[in-house]
């Protein structure tokens, strides 16, 4: 099992200092990965700072050698695919293979949609995302792309370079559990990354709730598939290593790969350097 942080990207966090401070201090403390949230408007934390993730992970890119790096998660719908194929490939690029992508629909949708003036209806935007990613994909080969989709078009365009990671960086897939469209995206993909309706940001999941997400999971993957799945669950966990093992250990013998440590979002903390530091400082739980 793999441990990574999740932060952000506005209160403390919209400084790049702050983020590097804590890619740092994970690298050092042997957590695995860094995530940063990818809001440009979050009216439930409007008057706070917020930065632009793909800087602040290239920040944390230049100061660290060995932990993955990415958003949790991206709302595709909201790019053009061309510009968020360069930005995740730089990445990949400038952290020497380090990228993973999260993606998924985004929210709030009004939030993020409707105060810009686009369309925020679920199934369109879940055609984007689909769409998006397919083109996304294509992009990141470095192979001469010709696409004539319902969203988007692309005439004889090749982006290079590729992604260091081949045939492209992992793709994850977020959605709220039990909600099944988006896993059964998720495994058309690299990994699955839900929130639970019973249990938001930074709330341990139930253990049979996750065992019945893995197992949806895996009856709708393609056979034979060559990649590595992972199913990434968090919540926030005691510093303590012996309770922080009790709350992981049974989702890890469900089948989650990855824990990802993350704040309440609705408690004090969520968006404050010291808290954060000193867990991430604690180091990851010790299964």
């Amino acid at each position: 099992m793999r441990f990574s942080v999740n932060i952000p990207n506005f209160g403390d966090f919209a400084d790049p200092h702050n983020v590097v401070t804590v890619a740092v201090a994970a690298e050092q403390a042997g957590w695995d990965g860094l995530f940063v949230w990818d809001h440009v408007l979050h009216r439930q934390h409007q008057g706070r700072p917020f930065a632009d993730p793909w800087m602040l992970l290239t920040a944390a890119a230049l100061a660290t050698s060995r932990i993955r790096l990415g958003t949790l998660l991206t709302p595709v719908p909201r790019y053009r695919p061309q510009q968020l194929a360069r930005q995740v490939a730089t990445l990949d690029h400038l952290s020497g293979g380090r990228a993973i992508f999260a993606a998924g629909l985004g929210g709030p949708v009004e939030d993020e949609y409707r105060s810009f003036g686009d369309a925020a209806e679920p199934r369109l935007l879940g055609e984007r995302l689909d769409e998006g990613l397919e083109v996304l994909g294509r992009f990141w080969s470095g192979e001469p792309v010709n696409h004539q989709g319902r969203h988007y078009e692309v005439r004889d365009v090749t982006l290079l370079p590729a992604t260091v990671q081949r045939p492209r960086p992992p793709v994850w897939i977020g959605g709220f559990w039990p909600r099944r469209p988006p896993m059964r995206r998720a495994a058309r993909w690299d990994g699955a990354v839900p929130l639970f309706e019973t249990a938001r940001h930074g709330h341990v999941p139930d253990v049979a709730e996750a065992r019945d997400l893995i197992g949806y999971v895996r009856r709708h993957r393609t056979a034979g598939s060559e990649h590595p799945f992972e199913f990434v669950l968090g919540g926030a966990t005691p510093a303590d290593a012996a309770r922080a093992r009790d709350v992981i250990g049974p989702l890890r013998d469900a089948g989650a790969t990855w824990w990802d440590e993350r704040q309440v979002q609705t408690g004090p903390a969520l968006d404050r350097l010291p808290p954060v530091l000193r867990r991430v400082e604690a180091g990851p739980p010790l299964l």
